[in-house]
């Protein structure tokens, strides 16, 4: 199966919570580049797992595991992960690893799991996981687990920049200083918590169509930009390239470090990736929510009872 990478168009960071997390809005974006997952499942009476390569940690054993336990599955199963996403980069890869399990496994061993008990499964792995079980476009809200659909835009070519950085998610947070929201006794006023919502509610409305022909959306921004800029000049300067260089829209994707870039026309993010110089760069293209579900129906073709979603099993009781 294909696990697709992601990049956020847009990143607002509220306030920090009386949890600990912080407040997001963001809009999630499905990307062409993508790691390879490929499952082989055995039933039997013992249950056992193993992965190659070894991952410490591994999302993807530990969302087998989760589906192990909540399909009440036993059998032998091996997975083999081909990375093709740079790790640490903000692009949601071991997120999409362990969404693609989650998808997957119930179909092959015939004990299918509704949407809302996979959606639960995924927020335990991680906040990011619950998109990759829908694909597209998304509002993300709360920790980034809370999904609203976009209308699927229509495709638009990038570039992707992955400089060999790695950026502290939680130092990124902590440069940030964002005060504690109100209501757990902090800082932030109810009317400030509401202007920044606002804020984010008329990106989006302004965003409509975008990305299909019309520049970026005014104000349309990733909050952890300047404070991770400072830190890292590199990607600023990456940034400033790609606009330079034609891209309408330009921007970090999450805490950091891949920088993507997105085109008027497919030629033209062909032709800037393929002159690139001085870090890695991938050409992708966006991939909207009928061409993700297409992907996985195709993937499993042969295990899958037609086109519905989530995945219906052949082999279910």
């Amino acid at each position: 199966m294909p696990a697709l990478a992601k990049v956020n168009l847009g990143l607002k960071v509220l306030y920090r919570r009386a949890d600990g997390y912080h407040e997001l809005r963001t809009v999630f974006q499905t990307i062409s580049l993508a790691d390879s997952v490929e499952l082989e499942f055995t039933p039997g009476r013992c249950s056992s797992i193993e992965a190659f390569p070894e991952i410490a940690d591994n999302l993807v054993v530990r969302a087998a595991k989760a589906v192990f336990e909540a399909a009440r599955i036993r059998g032998a199963l091996r997975v083999k992960l081909t990375k093709r996403i740079p790790m640490g980069a903000g692009l949601g890869g071991g997120s999409s690893d362990a969404a693609a399990v989650l998808l997957a496994l119930p179909v092959l061993a015939g004990r299918p799991l509704p949407l809302v008990k996979l959606i639960e499964l995924g927020g335990r792995l991680g906040s990011d996981v619950p998109f990759f079980l829908l694909g597209g476009a998304a509002v993300a809200v709360s920790r980034g687990e809370e999904l609203y659909p976009l209308p699927d835009f229509p495709v638009r070519y990038g570039v992707l920049v992955t400089p060999d950085l790695h950026v502290s998610t939680p130092d990124a947070y902590r440069a940030l200083q964002r005060p504690m929201c109100s209501e757990a006794g902090g800082r932030l006023t109810l009317g400030e918590k509401l202007n920044y919502i606002n804020s984010f509610q008329a990106l989006v409305w302004e965003a409509e169509g975008w990305p299909g022909g019309t520049p970026e959306p005014p104000g349309f921004e990733n909050d952890f930009e300047p404070v991770v800029f400072e830190l890292y000049p590199r990607l600023k300067s990456i940034k400033r390239k790609l606009r330079k260089l034609g891209a309408e829209c330009a921007m970090m994707s999450g805490s950091g470090s891949a920088v993507f870039g997105l085109f008027r026309r497919r030629e033209e993010a062909e032709e800037v990736c393929r002159t690139w110089t001085g870090d890695p760069a991938y050409s992708i293209r966006t991939v909207n929510r009928s061409q993700y579900r297409s992907l996985w129906w195709r993937s499993l073709a042969p295990h899958v009872n037609g086109k519905v979603w989530p995945l219906r099993s052949r082999y279910a009781q």
